[in-house]
């Protein structure tokens, strides 16, 4: 009679438990081989956030503070007045800003009026993709770009908000029908004006915010 074998005592148990100690193994072979959440999506540093958070603040506030103030400038002298306003008020405006922030915060765009908020390269760069995407489709409002750099050996980081162009007030002194006494202001202020034409919808500009990493 053949003999049937019997597994001495435990054996059945210890096979069973070698199975699952391989399968454990196996998964944290893969969990430790695979990337994880901030490896994947490569999720901002404390320091990317709380940068951003700023310039964000900042970009908002030189945004707001100046609308408000060449709506009263149109709403006293029209908006021959509020060329010479914006003239004068937006550098210190900025300037607030930039200190109650942190940060360095102006605006720039492709086709500018004052000379000195011509774009450099990388806001070039950013306002071109900014037309790229709104030509595809895009709501320039809802556009931004955050990017570190180095820049003169030191490391910079780097935001840009897009600015829509609205039908109030920015068509006032950037569409293509303007009063004949604003267009001589304009002209008389900014004799290298590129900034008119404009249709709504369109990006005039961008906020633009630097701040060096520490």
């Amino acid at each position: 009679m053949r003999q049937i074998m019997r597994p001495v005592n435990g054996q059945h148990a210890v096979s069973r438990s070698g199975r699952q100690l391989g399968i454990w193994f196996v998964l944290l072979f893969l969990l430790l081989g695979m990337p994880g959440p901030a490896a994947r999506a490569q999720d901002a540093t404390p320091a990317d956030a709380s940068s951003l958070a700023a310039a964000r603040a900042a970009a908002k506030g030189l945004g707001e503070t100046l609308k408000a103030q060449l709506v009263a400038a149109i709403k006293a002298g029209g908006p021959v007045a509020a060329v010479g306003v914006c003239r004068s008020i937006a550098p210190a405006i900025a300037e607030d800003q930039s200190q109650a922030h942190a940060v360095k915060v102006g605006r720039t765009a492709l086709k500018v009026r004052n000379p000195a908020n011509a774009p450099d390269a990388f806001e070039r760069r950013v306002l071109e993709d900014f037309v790229r995407k709104i030509n595809a489709g895009a709501d320039p409002a809802s556009l931004e770009h955050t990017e570190t750099v180095t820049q003169n050996g030191e490391s910079v980081f780097r935001y840009m908000k897009a600015i829509p162009t609205a039908a109030e007030p920015c068509l006032t002194c950037h569409g293509s029908n303007l009063e004949p006494a604003l267009k001589a202001e304009i002209q008389r202020l900014y004799p290298d004006d590129q900034a008119t034409g404009f249709d709504p919808g369109e990006l005039r500009g961008a906020f633009t915010v630097t701040q060096k990493r520490k």
